[in-house]
C-alpha cells in the first residue's frame, strides 16, 4: 500500500514510520506545519509542530530512506480548531482540543490530502488498536480498540473520526505495552528522537497559561462570581476563564461560612456569571451528547426497543470508565447517557464523552448537559 505518515517529531510517529516502511508499504513521510509563528520553538516537553520538531522529524524520515515534506496546515488549524477552543470557552463550554484536531487536522485535512493523492492509508504514532471483524453479512469491518498501553491509550481522542475514516488509518504502534518498548524500538533503529521528552499540554499554548491565552484573545469581561443563592461572593475578569469542577483560582477572599472548599458548578456566558458552591453538588448522574459518531452498528440494532444498552462511559482522556447505560437519539446524532452507581464529579458541557464495550469503543459524544444528581453526596 501507499501510506503517508504522519510525522510529528517525536518518537512515537517516528517509529510508526518506520514499522510502516518494514511491513514492506511505500511510505511517505509529512510533517504538518501548525503554527503561523515560523519562529516557535518547543519549551521542553510543552507545545509541538515547532521548527525544533519539523527538523527533527525531517532526520528520522533521512534514517528510514523514506520521502519527507512538510504541509502548512496552520490556516486549517486556526479556523478550526483554535477558533473552536476560542468560542467554546466564551460559551462557556470546556473544549479538548486534540479531539478536534484528529477531526479536522489529522482524520480531514490531512487524510483527504492523502486520500486525493493516490495514498491508501495515513500511518500515525497513536496509541490504539484496528480489530477486524466478520459481519453476519460476511463484510468486514474495522472497530476501533484501546491499546494494551493503558496509560498512553489515545482511544479516546480518536473516536470522534468514526468509521469511515478509520478505514483509511493506521496505528503500527497499537500493539505496544509500554512507551519504553516504542524508545528502545526507535534507539535499535538510530533515532534520534528514541530518548526525546513527550509533549504535554495545549500544543497552540506553549507556556501552559491557558486563562492568559483566552484573556489574550477573547480580552477582559469582568463578572460575578456567585452561589448557589445568588449571593455575589467576588469577581472574575472573564467567565470564559472558568471551567466546572475547578476549586483553585477563585480568589474569593473569604471562607464559605462552613468552612468548605468551593468549586465552579456553572458558567453562564449570557450573564457572564461563574457559580460556586460544595463540592458534592459537583456529581452528576446522567448525560446528554450531541455530535454523535458511532461505531456500533450491531450494538444499536441489538437494543431492545427502548434502545438501552449497557456500556462503559469516559469522559477524560486519562479518566477511568464508569458503568453505564446509553441510548442513540435523535436519529443518532445524539445520546443519553445513564450513570451507574456514584456518578461522576465535574463534567462539563464541551467535554467529549465516549462509550466502550470492554476495549472496544462503541461511538463518541459532546456533552450539551450533564444533569446534577440532587441529594447524593459521593
Amino acid at each position: 500500500m501507499r501510506v503517508l505518515a504522519a510525522m510529528s517529531g517525536g518518537v512515537d510517529s517516528a517509529v510508526a514510520a518506520a514499522l510502516a516502511v518494514e511491513a514492506g508499504h511505500d511510505v511517505v513521510g509529512v510533517h504538518m506545519a501548525l503554527s503561523r509563528n515560523r519562529d516557535q520553538f518547543r519549551s521542553g516537553s510543552r507545545g509541538c509542530c515547532s521548527i525544533e520538531d519539523a527538523g527533527d522529524a525531517r532526520r528520522a524520515a533521512d534514517v528510514l530512506g523514506i520521502p519527507y515534506y512538510v504541509w502548512d496546515l496552520s490556516e486549517r488549524f486556526e479556523d478550526t480548531v483554535v477558533a473552536d477552543f476560542l468560542a467554546e470557552y466564551e460559551a462557556g463550554r470546556t473544549p479538548n482540543p486534540c479531539v478536534r484536531c484528529n477531526e479536522h487536522i489529522k482524520f480531514e485535512a490531512l487524510l483527504d490530502k492523502a486520500t486525493a493523492l493516490g495514498f491508501d492509508a495515513v500511518a500515525t504514532g497513536h496509541y490504539a488498536q484496528v480489530v477486524l471483524r466478520t459481519a453476519p453479512d460476511g463484510t468486514e469491518v474495522r472497530e476501533l480498540h484501546r491499546s494494551p498501553n493503558t496509560a498512553k491509550d489515545q482511544s479516546y481522542v480518536l473516536a470522534v473520526m468514526g468509521p469511515d475514516r478509520l478505514r483509511r488509518a493506521m496505528f503500527p504502534l497499537g500493539g505496544f505495552a509500554s512507551k519504553d518498548e516504542v524508545r528502545a524500538e526507535a534507539a535499535a533503529r538510530g533515532l534520534s528522537v528514541s530518548a526525546k521528552p513527550d509533549s504535554y499540554d495545549i500544543c497552540f499554548v506553549a507556556d501552559g497559561d491557558t486563562q492568559g491565552f483566552l484573556r489574550d484573545r477573547l480580552g477582559a469581561r469582568p463578572g460575578a462570581i456567585v452561589d448557589t443563592e445568588g449571593t455575589v461572593l467576588g469577581e472574575h475578569d472573564g467567565a470564559y476563564a472558568y471551567t466546572v469542577g475547578q476549586r483553585k483560582g477563585l480568589a474569593l477572599g473569604r471562607p464559605a461560612a462552613d468552612g468548605r472548599p468551593r468549586y465552579v458548578l456553572d458558567v453562564q456566558p449570557v450573564s457572564n456569571t461563574v457559580v460556586v458552591g460544595p463540592v458534592e453538588l459537583l456529581t452528576v448522574d446522567r448525560l446528554v451528547g450531541d455530535r454523535a459518531v458511532w461505531f456500533a452498528d450491531d450494538v444499536l440494532a441489538a437494543a431492545p426497543d427502548d434502545g438501552w444498552f449497557d456500556a462503559e462511559v469516559q469522559v477524560r482522556a486519562h479518566g477511568a470508565p464508569v458503568a453505564a447505560r446509553a441510548r442513540a437519539v435523535d436519529d443518532r446524532s445524539g445520546v443519553e447517557v445513564e450513570l451507574v452507581g456514584d456518578g461522576l464529579r465535574g463534567i462539563a458541557p464541551g467535554q467529549s464523552l465516549v462509550l466502550y464495550a470492554g476495549t472496544r469503543v462503541l461511538g463518541e459524544s459532546t456533552v450539551v448537559s450533564a444533569n446534577r444528581a440532587r441529594g447524593r453526596v459521593s
